[in-house]
């Protein structure tokens, strides 16, 4: 059985993922946008989960776009994507996925404008 952190089941490396915040906020009336659309438009690309509140409701609709198995060896980390609400943010998140996104192809310049940090959640050890 391969081991599914660094491999598909067709035995090939881990794309990108993309996490798609569809809560309280995200995905919701309260925000412009046609979010099936988006959601549609991004897992024709790339594999998709759909979360419940990332809790970052301040920055709806959010996007996490994850590194592929050669992002994560170049020392990438998730990339978190806030205020994508129209269409065209979506494309260019799409053109980034298919050159290789995180760790493999730079942020384009007009995505820096919607990357944030996310806060630190509390507690843990």
């Amino acid at each position: 059985m391969p081991d599914r952190r660094t491999k598909r089941t067709t035995g090939g490396p881990v794309p990108c993922r993309v996490v798609v915040c569809r809560d309280c906020c995200c995905g919701s009336p309260k925000v412009t946008g046609d979010h099936a659309a988006q959601t549609a438009r991004l897992r024709a690309e790339v594999p998709v989960r759909v979360s419940d509140c990332l809790d970052v409701c301040e920055q709806a609709n959010v996007i996490v776009v994850q590194p592929s198995t050669a992002g994560r060896a170049a020392g990438a980390r998730p990339v978190w994507l806030g205020l994508v609400n129209d269409a065209d943010a979506t494309e260019d998140i799409v053109g980034w996925v298919r050159a290789g996104g995180p760790g493999v192809a730079p942020l384009p310049d007009v995505l820096d404008l919607y990357a944030f940090t996310p806060p630190r959640r509390r507690g843990g050890a």
